[in-house]
């Protein structure tokens, strides 16, 4: 993929420069679970700390002037310009159908950071979205992870991720996530991950919207072997992949974010189609 010199979003917060720690004690092995699905891909942070015991207050402290590596420079600018991509291309989006794109805000920080309405945001949780501040959090250290831990390797795997928090943005903004967070306390846990399941999916399939439109719409130029990567990604970070690496097994029951395949179908659908409209995951039968 082609990015350097792209233009870079003007709603990126750099707080590496801010300390902060809390200590989680994790509930047996299903907390275990909880905390290794929410670390890949867009995590609630309330609904994690629901099922963890939390020690000690979240705290963060200014430090000095941040010091950097080339290489989180270079993921520095890269998240920059992705983000100014997805600016680019929802803008063209909302602007044909006679709206005004609200963008959302990026923050990028280290191990952890308070949040405008989500608690407090660690590294642990992995790349997530804040709907109380619309902002998306990442920590950069994620990237090493999500290539030597998962194989979700090449540069289009971070910009998957930072595009798929977006796409929960999107929901925010076509008011999804009230809908969603409204049935929360209404359900019992199995029924509710069914509706994370089809949640999480449509952030997917708005992801490969983004990736459809890029080309045109924005600096950042894709090869098909960017959305094949992009498509490995997403099957990385399924429920079924995440599970069988952690406890060698996998329970569909508990699945919050969808299967391998499942992602990767959604957010191919997203590319090929580009509508909006076509994404519907909460009418798709083979998900109820």
């Amino acid at each position: 993929m082609k990015w350097q010199g792209g233009r870079r979003s003007g709603n990126i917060e750099d707080r590496r420069g801010m300390s902060g720690g809390q200590k989680l004690t994790l509930g047996g092995i299903g907390g275990v679970i909880v905390l290794l699905i929410s670390y890949f891909m867009g995590g609630d942070p309330g609904a994690i700390l629901d099922q963890m015991q939390t020690q000690g207050p979240g705290t963060a402290t200014e430090q000095g002037p941040v010091e950097s590596t080339p290489e989180e420079d270079r993921l520095m600018e890269f998240s920059s310009v992705i983000l100014g991509s997805t600016e680019d291309v929802w803008a063209k989006i909302f602007e044909n159908n006679g709206k005004s794109y609200p963008a959302a805000k990026m923050a990028i920080y280290r191990e952890g950071t308070e949040t405008g309405g989500c608690g407090y945001g660690q590294k642990a949780f992995g790349p997530f979205y804040c709907p109380g501040d619309q902002t998306v959090y990442l920590d950069l250290s994620f990237n090493k992870e999500l290539s030597q831990r998962f194989g979700a390797k090449g540069e289009f795997a971070l910009a998957y991720v930072i595009a798929h928090e977006i796409g929960h943005h999107i929901q925010n903004v076509f008011g999804v996530l009230n809908k969603t967070n409204a049935m929360r306390s209404k359900m019992s846990e199995r029924e509710y991950n069914k509706i994370s399941v089809m949640t999480e999916l449509q952030a997917d399939f708005y992801a490969g919207v983004w990736a459809h439109y890029a080309t045109e719409n924005s600096d950042v130029k894709l090869t098909y072997d960017d959305i094949m990567e992009g498509m490995r990604a997403a099957a990385a970070v399924g429920d079924d992949h995440i599970q069988e690496q952690a406890t060698g097994q996998s329970h569909p029951e508990s699945f919050t974010h969808g299967t391998s395949e499942q992602r990767a179908y959604w957010f191919k659908k997203g590319y090929e189609t580009g509508d909006v409209n076509a994404g519907n995951t909460f009418n798709d039968p083979s998900l109820q």
